[in-house]
């Protein structure tokens, strides 16, 4: 057992969790997991959590301080954002083209995708909406007379729940930012205010870049004892990323096991989470796929002739499963930093090009946008024009630069997507039951995209490594 790579060994884990929740559920032991298998699993998202914020702040530091041209970190930078911002594109084009392929919102019953219409033409007729495109005015039509009283009588219509109201909170509140708002929430107030928490790694990457520039500057003999200090303790927590991830295998069993059993009381519920939503889910699935098995390897085969298929995907598996468990990429992001150097890109890079993106770049969740969109209107029998689903591809792509790295911080933007093209930000709680498992999958994306970002900066730079 001792001699199975991390990754097979991290892949057993999975497995293991996941037939412990069919276990726990079908002999109603779920309530013994969550109090004493599941807390293993928030220490170990706790573990990396702690880590990566120090661990980005004193690798950029020590990457950049060692740079010997300071005027290359433009360059690279220019290089790393343009980069990301065209895997985005590309990744929302993916999800569109597909959700409109396969169509899996027009799957649902005629009936009740006429009730939505309803619902929906109810609540444009009180907000800004979108104008219904065939000019079929459900509303007045005698044949749905009884469903409108019986809708417009609903009590619960305008009721939506604590989750769907605090998200709908947090979107405002980003849409009602100023367009330099990101700008200026990058440049920190207090550092030690920023290093305290991790939903303000931009600041922290700011002030790493900075400290890194002016280290680089002064002459070594009145920084080098800084710079000493400062790669002693990068050094230090590298190791205590070796340490976690030796016992990665239990806390990854720990944590899924834990998830499921928050999520379902039964075998049959258990079953029904990985169904997911149905062609909802299989769109995602598809799309996602996409992105991890031909997209990024394509990408990396014509621009990277030094790494093949098979080593990109042997090196950079940990941090893809520790990806899919933890659904966060502030979490998994000192893996993906040791993975990634392990392909070959030296750590002046990876320590620059993973935090950027750990921060901005989000195709996983950009695509998964893109899909939950237009499967909603399609549900709703909403059809969304050409130029609407372009406002789609541009409102995506900038909302993923401000989507936070944890768990479920896509739906937040995801609310700013679909008032964009004027459509009910309630209806995110269609998808709340199948978030979580999408949310897993998606984070594998971002962390493969950040990684074969990183290695075409290292390729492009001339500081790609070989085996």
């Amino acid at each position: 057992m001792r001699k199975l790579p991390l990754h097979v060994k991290i892949i057993i884990g999975l497995v293991l969790g996941i037939i412990w929740a069919f276990i726990s559920s079908s002999l109603g032991w779920n309530q013994f997991t969550i109090n004493w298998i599941d807390p293993f699993g928030t220490i170990f998202i706790r573990l990396l959590k702690f880590i990566a914020v120090p661990l980005v702040l004193f690798s950029i530091i020590s990457g950049i301080s060692g740079l010997s041209d300071v005027s290359k970190l433009g360059r690279m930078g220019f290089k790393t954002i343009s980069i990301y911002l065209v895997t985005t594109v590309f990744a929302v084009t993916v999800g569109l083209g597909l959700v409109n392929i396969f169509k899996p919102g027009a799957t649902i019953d005629d009936e009740q995708r006429i009730k939505n219409r309803i619902s929906y033409e109810l609540w444009v007729e009180e907000t800004d909406g979108v104008k219904p495109k065939d000019n079929r005015d459900f509303l007045n039509d005698p044949q749905y007379a009884s469903q409108v009283a019986e809708i417009t009588n609903d009590p619960n219509r305008e009721q939506t729940d604590s989750k769907v109201e605090r998200t709908m909170q947090s979107a405002q509140q980003a849409k009602d930012a100023s367009p330099l708002q990101p700008l200026v929430d990058m440049v920190p107030e207090n550092i030690f205010g920023a290093l305290s928490t991790n939903t303000d790694m931009l600041q922290v990457i700011f002030f790493a870049i900075f400290f890194g520039i002016v280290l680089a500057i002064l002459p070594n003999a009145t920084v080098g004892p800084v710079i000493d200090v400062v790669n002693g303790i990068n050094a230090v927590f590298l190791k205590m990323v070796e340490k976690v991830m030796a016992v990665a295998p239990f806390f990854v069993f720990a944590l899924l096991a834990g998830v499921i059993a928050k999520m379902a009381d039964t075998p049959r519920e258990v079953f029904e989470i990985f169904k997911g939503l149905g062609s909802y889910s299989m769109v995602v699935f598809i799309g996602l796929a996409i992105m991890i098995f031909l997209f990024y390897p394509v990408v990396a085969s014509i621009f990277i002739k030094k790494i093949s298929y098979k080593r990109f995907f042997n090196h950079i598996s940990p941090a893809q499963f520790l990806a899919f468990s933890t659904s966060s990429s502030a979490a998994t992001l000192p893996v993906t930093m040791e993975c990634v150097e392990e392909l070959g890109v030296p750590k002046n890079i990876t320590s620059f090009v993973l935090p950027i993106g750990a921060t901005i770049n989000m195709d996983g969740t950009s695509l998964y946008q893109a899909v939950a969109v237009v499967f909603l209107a399609q549900m709703h029998m909403v059809d969304l024009t050409l130029g609407q689903q372009l406002m789609i591809v541009l409102t995506a792509t900038l909302a993923s630069i401000g989507t936070a790295a944890v768990p479920s911080a896509g739906l937040v933007m995801l609310i700013i997507v679909l008032q964009s093209v004027g459509l009910n930000p309630v209806w995110i709680a269609i998808i709340f039951p199948v978030d979580r498992i999408l949310d897993m999958c998606r984070t594998v994306v971002n962390v493969t995209g950040d990684a074969t970002v990183a290695s075409l900066i290292a390729n492009s730079e001339g500081e790609l490594k070989e085996d």
